[in-house]
């Protein structure tokens, strides 16, 4: 998907999820969210992506830092997430996955990452996290694991296996308390 049709996507979602139904999304619903602080820091993820993919590192980790001082909000340049993605609110949060599906949506003090020291981001080490889920405030999710379609997680479970599609997930370490039917 184009640089352009992904923040569509995500502006798309994210109005969707505020109660806005069929939202043609333009240009000009672009310019508006720049100020909007739910959205920010996505666009600012989306254009630390772009900088990246075209190997201009330095630009990409510029923009990368923007959403760590102003968000409070870590997301590794090498993730690739899917369209639709949401933060109701970014404060302490930290993305170091392998990937990420999409219409995830991710609260505060949320950690996806390696279960153990990894700063060379071997990408074997992190988590995968399917389409669909829910990633509740303060959860962790730690290791070379999956996390299925439509799942989510809840606040403050630390997730440490790999998860199945449709269900919920809680507790220290988390385990599934329920499985959702899918119709």
């Amino acid at each position: 998907m184009s640089f352009y049709g992904l923040i569509k996507d995500d502006i798309a979602r994210s109005h969707r999820l505020q109660g806005v139904k069929d939202l043609d999304v333009n240009f000009f619903h672009v310019l508006k969210s720049i100020f909007n602080f739910r959205f920010a820091p996505v666009l600012i993820y989306r254009i630390t992506i772009f900088f990246s993919h075209y190997r201009l590192g330095f630009v990409a980790k510029i923009f990368s830092l923007l959403n760590i001082i102003f968000f409070g909000i870590e997301i590794s340049t090498k993730l690739k997430i899917g369209s639709g993605l949401f933060f109701p609110h970014t404060v302490g949060t930290v993305l170091g996955a392998k990937t990420i599906g999409i219409n995830c949506t991710i609260y505060q003090g949320v950690t996806l990452g390696a279960k153990n020291i990894d700063l060379i981001y071997n990408p074997e080490n992190r988590p995968s996290i399917g389409d669909n889920v829910l990633i509740a405030a303060g959860a962790k999710v730690l290791g070379g694991i999956t996390i299925g379609n439509n799942v989510t997680i809840a606040a403050n479970a630390v997730v440490l296996n790999s998860v199945p599609d449709n269900c919920i997930v809680a507790g220290i370490p988390a385990k599934v308390i329920k499985e959702l039917n899918q119709v």
